[in-house]
């Protein structure tokens, strides 16, 4: 687990591009997933893109903060071993 937000930044820069499976917390015992591909990062959120046919929005963005606090759970999917829960 990562443990700055410049750690968490850098190891999703090194993902940009890849499939992922989104795990976030929709509040009052909700759990929301989604799956999609991480399109870009910026100095304070990152964007993902959500596969059209499973949601009716294109993207979401998250803030880095979101993955320190585990608010949120990226884990990509061509590497089965390890879950980004950075």
């Amino acid at each position: 687990m990562a443990k700055t937000l410049s750690d968490i930044k850098r190891s999703l820069d090194g993902h940009l591009g890849k499939r992922l499976t989104l795990k976030a917390n929709g509040g009052r015992r909700k759990t929301i997933e989604r799956s999609g591909i991480l399109a870009e990062t910026y100095p304070s959120v990152f964007v993902i893109q959500l596969d059209q046919d499973e949601n009716s929005f294109e993207r979401v963005s998250y803030s880095y903060a979101d993955i320190l606090t585990e608010t949120v759970e990226l884990r990509f999917s061509d590497d089965t071993t390890s879950s980004v829960a950075l």
